[in-house]
């Protein structure tokens, strides 16, 4: 009897290649860069350890699987030792952002960069919820002075937003003593909500208002203007020469024409009296052409600065004329003028002084003045 023989059928699918199975995750490593800073000092200890005594050291670790949280890759794939950015307390025991890398005297060991990694990761983790209780607390705190502004605001009504850029039904600025801040109704809540649409509404209520009151004075104006061509058209009748006359009958008589004629009629008690010349510039540089460093001076009228106001003083003859223009006018509005005439380009030349008696009297509609010349 044959004796039978056994056969053992070998399945590849089920022995296990040592060599090609993965390492156990507790193995597993990525290598990272980790850069650091080294001081004159830690420049000088790396040329004696053989280094290079570069002032930026970049070198590669391995980080086990179980320390990748002190790890961080950027976008293009590289990944780096969590080193910079740095984060310190500062004197108030408040954690800070510094953007560096650490800096070594002594070149660091692998053991050393990883401990400055996890107190990097710890700091950091301190820093960003410092950051958000420091946002939530600003956050809360801006809640609170727009919903005070939107109030003050409401109930002033008094009150306006910018108009550039101009309120919206849905948006706009408002001023605060820390600024203009925008209101907005598809972010607001509240009262800070209504604020676009009522500052809106002042907004349009102040253009009507506006240009009611420019309709106003537009009318006012051409009014004013009609009762000055009647009044001018009287007087020429009344007091104009046969030359005046014929001329204004058909409309061709121009209106300063006939405004110099009446003042001339208003200001006759005093005819005597020399008109104050406009001629600050001639008289400046006949001053300063006296004085041998300007013999040779051009002033011009735009070279000339006139600074004028009421004279506080009057001497015995400037008094007498304005005695005299008081009593031949008794309607009139009489002040002494002071000039100081000034050369704009040498503001530090000498100036010239003058004086006029400035008369104001009001004639019908119009407002006549002129100046009288009191300097000689």
């Amino acid at each position: 009897m044959d004796s039978a023989s056994g056969s053992a059928l070998r399945r590849p699918e089920l022995v296990t290649d040592a060599a090609s199975a993965p390492p156990p995750e507790s193995a597993r490593s990525l290598t990272v860069t980790a850069v650091y800073q080294l001081s004159e000092a830690g420049r000088k200890a790396s040329l004696l350890a053989g280094g290079d005594g570069r002032a930026v050291q970049q070198i590669t670790v391995p980080v086990p699987t179980s320390r990748l949280h002190l790890v961080s890759v950027d976008l293009h794939g590289v990944a780096r030792l969590k080193l910079r950015p740095r984060y310190e307390t500062d004197a108030e025991q408040r954690v800070v952002r510094v953007d560096a890398a650490p800096t070594y005297d002594v070149p660091p060991t692998i053991d050393e960069l990883f401990r400055e990694a996890a107190r990097n990761h710890e700091r950091e983790r301190v820093y960003l919820a410092e950051r958000t209780i420091t946002r939530a607390r600003k956050r809360d705190a801006d809640h609170e002075r727009r919903l005070q502004v939107a109030q003050a605001f409401l109930a002033d009504r008094t009150q306006r937003a910018y108009v550039h850029p101009a309120p919206s039904p849905k948006r706009c600025y408002v001023t605060t003593a820390q600024g203009r801040v925008l209101f907005d109704v598809a972010t607001d809540e509240g009262p800070a909500r209504d604020v676009p649409p009522e500052a809106h509404r002042r907004f349009r209520a102040d253009l009507n208002a506006k240009h009611e009151r420019t309709q106003q004075e537009r009318t006012a104006q051409l009014a004013l203007h009609e009762e000055k061509k009647r009044y001018i058209a009287e007087w020429v009748a009344k007091h104009g020469t046969p030359e005046q006359q014929a001329r204004q009958t058909p409309g061709v008589l121009p209106m300063e024409e006939a405004i110099e004629a009446i003042t001339d009629h208003a200001f006759a008690a005093i005819v005597d009296h020399p008109v104050y010349a406009r001629d600050g510039a001639e008289r400046l540089q006949a001053h300063l052409r006296q004085l041998p460093e300007y013999a040779e001076v051009v002033i011009s009228s735009v070279d000339l600065v006139v600074v004028s106001s009421n004279a506080v003083k009057a001497t015995a003859a400037q008094w007498a004329v304005i005695q005299h223009t008081q009593k031949a006018l008794p309607g009139a509005t009489v002040a002494l003028r002071a000039h100081r005439l000034v050369w704009k380009r040498q503001q530090q030349a000498p100036s010239v002084a003058l004086f006029g008696v400035l008369v104001t009297q009001k004639v019908g509609p119009f407002t006549l003045r002129r100046e009288y010349d009191v300097n000689r």
